[in-house]
């Protein structure tokens, strides 16, 4: 037999594998979970995902050993090596929707993720092998075959219920809140023009630069005070709720699930409306934009605050903070408004 006939032959069920997982990845991103009533036993669900994952894993290994140096593996081989990746992937899909959602949509959604990416990283394995199957272990190869494991390490580290799945979304929230608080107050704190580094005028033969566009006025800065104020109530009120959830987060009913999910959900809205605030404060300042986004934090932030205070995660000792912060973005709000209005 050729090897281009031997090439043709063991394509064959590596394209059929490859078709079959994409149709499973493309139905774990869209499909619903099974809602079966009766009692589910998270603990059992993580033992038997797990196992699953493992077992991709070393499939999805063995598959890329055997093609890994010459000879090509027989098509026989390559069948049984097929059979046996699509066999853990079903597996895999299986228990994943085995998670009702009723354990909170958070979890599922992470774990979710984690398994799609298991999925991708078994197609972008099987695309490269089957781009060049005579080739040996390329590094393309090597390296996709440690992208799957990787995707299947994470595992370990996914939340285990919905309370560690929502502290998950609210430390993302608080590092991205945390960055653009800090570039604009790295910002203020370097030359007058936020732009010098990026605006080199220090060329020769070129006249100093007199556009003011990339400059902060007196008035400008005094406006920026209270949109800082706001943005820090915001990073405030994630730090204050993920404590919260610590505290006080329940997983043992669906309403303290729902309302878990809730509070992820709302808190996914904050880092946006801070990071419109912020762009719109760089020079030249568009104080009608200001205004604008300050009001949609605001409000934002007060509706966020409200729902805190409607959830079993907020006792008596929340309640203080949360009328503190309350007062802080009301207060925020007025003096925005009214330096952006002075002289106007």
């Amino acid at each position: 037999m050729s090897a281009d006939n031997s090439v043709g032959n063991v394509s064959v069920p590596l394209r059929n594998l490859l078709n079959s997982i994409q149709c499973i990845s493309d139905r774990v991103k869209d499909g619903e979970s099974n809602e079966a009533e009766g009692a589910f036993n998270l603990a059992n669900f993580w033992n038997t995902l797990n196992q699953a994952v493992k077992s991709v894993s070393q499939e999805a290994t063995k598959l890329s050993l055997a093609f890994s140096k010459p000879p090509l593996p027989t098509q026989q081989d390559v069948e049984k090596l097929s059979e046996s990746l699509l066999k853990s992937v079903l597996t895999l899909s299986t228990v994943y929707y085995w998670l009702p959602k009723r354990q909170g949509v958070s979890l599922r959604r992470q774990v979710r993720e984690a398994t799609v990416e298991v999925l991708e990283g078994v197609t972008q394995l099987l695309e490269i092998i089957l781009s060049s199957p005579l080739q040996g272990l390329s590094q393309d190869q090597l390296s996709s075959t440690g992208t799957v494991w990787a995707a299947c390490d994470q595992f370990a580290q996914l939340p285990q219920d919905n309370k560690a799945a929502v502290l998950v979304v609210l430390s993302d929230q608080i590092g991205v809140v945390k960055d653009a608080i800090e570039e604009i107050q790295q910002a203020l704190s370097e030359a007058q023009d936020p732009f010098s580094d990026v605006l080199d005028d220090a060329m020769e033969g070129e006249e100093s630069r007199e556009n003011q566009d990339t400059y902060w006025s007196e008035r400008d800065r005094l406006v920026i005070g209270p949109c800082q104020g706001l943005m820090k109530a915001s990073a405030a009120c994630l730090r204050k709720l993920t404590l919260a959830v610590k505290a006080n987060g329940d997983v043992t009913t669906g309403q303290n699930v729902a309302q878990l999910d809730d509070l992820a959900d709302i808190s996914k809205e904050i880092s946006p409306g801070v990071d419109d605030l912020a762009l719109c404060l760089y020079p030249p300042m568009d104080y009608s934009g200001v205004e604008s986004n300050v009001s949609t934090l605001a409000a934002l932030l007060k509706k966020v605050l409200g729902i805190i205070r409607s959830t079993h995660v907020c006792g008596e000792s929340q309640l203080t903070w949360v009328q503190f912060l309350d007062n802080a973005v009301d207060h925020n709000l007025q003096k925005a408004k009214d330096l952006i209005q002075e002289d106007s």
